[in-house]
């Protein structure tokens, strides 16, 4: 093992100890007769959202040592990995003895976890070693002229085999040939995807990835997910979004459909013939889906579902929605939730439901366009009685919470595809506009954005491959899906961010991409799961797991 391997090995060791301190300190600060009370953990949500970002950092660390002893053991470590390695410690470590940034405006410090300069001082002395190694300035100015030598992303070894490789670098041309010469035209025309572009990821496997070889998917795991919607979203996230819809409706059907369901719906799902929608939130319940109202109505033919759904993405072009709908009015909770597999017309802006029973209106929205998020009425809307997922009433709640995982993990990974696509349009934009005689990018302040940026990118990106090999392994990851999404849509959104800031005024300009891009990042700290909704699941399976 490297000098490196066994410091940064030490490290991970010490935050580990640091994260126990700080989970034991929370957990006796919101427990209530010996038992975790949700009361006094929603009235101490700064110190329990503190205590799920210390571990998130903790698992980013872990999952790029464990990066690098991968690389290390195949003779793959060369110098540019070690620098982000090196770099990424570094700057981590000072954080958590100075203060996280949850967001742009708030900070958990060691302090709000009662943690003591005692509880501190080992972590400032592993901070201060990496410093010692050169992590700061000067590795970022390497790293930023390490950066300018690469000739393609992702800027360095992800640590994959030469299969998913190979599948990166199809994609990587795919998106290069056929999405990012386009996508910021139909981003500013508020354009659909293209129907011919979605058949052709159809014909490349995108929607049957992960499916079972005998339902016509190709039985890959989780990881190819990540690369490949990783990649797509690089080139517009709408792209690299599609796929999420069919991953969706194909995990509720295998998972709880009869065999009927999914010997008529997956094969379809998995050819790109059938294009689904996810029919879940309303209005006035959020991310509080337990409590939606939204009802179905047994009648002698099916059912009848009536109420008001929000923030709906791909309906107007879906052949086939996922709804959540209320099949028990006198249980108010999960248990009287039931989930139906809802045929419909395809339809068009002209005509978008052109059926009995269904209305809409389009929500008009900054970025993460490319399908269209709409409004939806129900009004007796009819479905037959084969449609309920599963053939059992309150079954739904349980059966979407099953997709939570894997809806997660691909959400990370295409955080860090937008993340990878704002460093790029930055390094670009720094290496061509020259100011005071000479290209920007020669500008510390400048080149230590970028190699920043390339630093969390890669933490994010091991991050979100360690939680996909967990949920192919059938290991229960809903923490680790939870920790990737919510560090990954931090790290979409500041490398947006610096990029912009890069481009300066011309960044402000609507016929940059990188407007785009900024408007594409914000959206993925607010769905599937808010980053506070998300840090407060995190804490609570902490806390709980220290029962």
């Amino acid at each position: 093992m490297s000098n490196l391997l066994q410091q940064t090995a030490l490290a991970v060791s010490a935050v580990e100890r640091f994260c126990l301190q700080a989970g034991s300190n929370i957990r006796h600060l919101v427990s209530s007769g010996g038992r975790l009370s949700g009361e006094i953990l929603e009235r101490e949500q700064l110190r329990a959202h503190g205590l799920a970002w210390l571990s998130t950092y903790r698992a980013a660390l872990q999952s790029l040592h464990a990066w690098g002893l991968g690389l290390a053991g195949q003779n793959r470590l060369g110098e540019l990995e070690e620098l982000l390695i090196l770099e990424a410690f570094g700057e981590y470590l000072n954080q958590i003895t100075g203060g996280i940034p949850m967001n742009q405006a708030e900070f958990v410090r060691p302090a709000d976890l009662f943690l003591t300069p005692d509880d501190v001082a080992p972590l400032q002395l592993a901070a201060s070693a990496f410093l010692r190694r050169g992590a700061g300035a000067e590795i970022r100015t390497r790293i930023s002229l390490l950066l300018q030598q690469q000739h393609h992303s992702p800027f360095g070894d992800c640590g994959l085999d030469e299969t998913f490789e190979q599948m990166r670098n199809e994609m990587r041309r795919f998106t290069e040939d056929h999405v990012a010469p386009h996508a910021h035209q139909w981003h500013r025309d508020n354009a659909y995807v293209p129907l011919e572009l979605i058949g052709e990821l159809a014909r490349l496997g995108v929607f049957s990835l992960t499916l079972p070889e005998e339902f016509g998917g190709m039985g890959l795991g989780k990881v190819a997910m990540c690369v490949v919607s990783e990649e797509l979203s690089r080139g517009w996230i709408a792209v690299g979004s599609i796929g999420t819809r069919a991953e969706i409706a194909c995990e509720l059907i295998l998972a709880g459909g009869t065999p009927n369901q999914k010997q008529k719906w997956l094969p379809k799902i998995a050819s790109g013939e059938t294009i689904t929608a996810a029919v879940f939130t309303e209005p006035n319940f959020g991310s509080d889906l337990a409590r939606l109202s939204t009802r179905a109505t047994s009648v002698d033919n099916g059912y009848r579902i009536t109420g008001n759904k929000t923030w709906i993405t791909h309906p107007v072009r879906a052949d086939v929605m996922t709804i959540l709908a209320r099949t028990d009015p006198a249980d108010p909770g999960h248990r009287g939730l039931s989930m139906f597999i809802a045929e419909k017309p395809r339809g068009d802006d002209g005509a978008p439901f052109p059926t009995d029973g269904m209305s809409g209106s389009e929500i008009e929205v900054l970025g993460y366009r490319g399908m269209k998020e709409y409004e939806i009425r129900f009004e007796d809307f009819s479905v037959p009685r084969d449609a309920l997922l599963g053939g059992i009433e309150g079954q739904g709640f349980r059966q979407l919470m099953q997709t939570f995982e894997s809806a997660r993990i691909q959400t990370a990974a295409r955080a860090v595809g937008v993340a990878q696509n704002a460093l790029e349009l930055g390094l670009a934009y720094a290496l061509d506009r020259r100011q005071f005689g000479r290209p920007i990018i020669a500008f510390p302040r400048i080149s230590h954005k970028l190699a920043l940026m390339a630093v969390e990118v890669m933490a994010a990106r091991q991050l979100t491959y360690h939680a996909a090999r967990a949920k192919d392994a059938g290991q229960r990851c809903d923490l680790e899906a939870g920790m990737a999404k919510l560090l990954a849509a931090r790290v979409a959104w500041a490398a947006a961010d610096n990029s912009l800031q890069i481009h300066g005024g011309n960044g402000f300009a609507l016929e940059f991409p990188i407007s785009r891009v900024l408007c594409d990042a914000r959206i993925l700290s607010i769905f599937e799961g808010a980053a506070e909704i998300q840090a407060q699941i995190i804490a609570r399976r902490l806390l709980a797991d220290e029962d």
